[in-house]
């Protein structure tokens, strides 16, 4: 049972990673894709509100894992530093 949950967990763990990896960019919930809110009139009809200020008008946001992927990987180059060639040049008293 244990061993079934693990696997279910890590495939569907894997079908997010592809997802983000293919479509980075989901459709905003706030807006749902249009880019402006919705209103309704007095008519009961659906007139364009404001702009959304979640997407700021785009309709599509950046999915969570890929945030989270774009900030281990800015993470990781600003964690190493480059090797320089030269010695002489990475020396602070030279």
């Amino acid at each position: 049972m244990l061993l079934a949950s693990s696997a279910l967990l890590l495939l569907a763990i894997g079908g997010y990673a592809a997802l983000c990896a293919l479509q980075p960019f989901g459709t905003c919930r706030t807006c749902r894709g249009l880019g402006y809110r919705l209103r309704r009139s007095r008519t009961g009809d659906f007139k364009r509100g404001k702009p959304c200020r979640r997407c700021r008008t785009h309709g599509k946001r950046l999915r969570l894992g890929r945030r989270l992927h774009r900030q281990a990987c800015r993470l990781h180059h600003d964690g190493t530093r480059t090797r320089s060639t030269d010695r002489k040049e990475s020396l602070p008293w030279q």
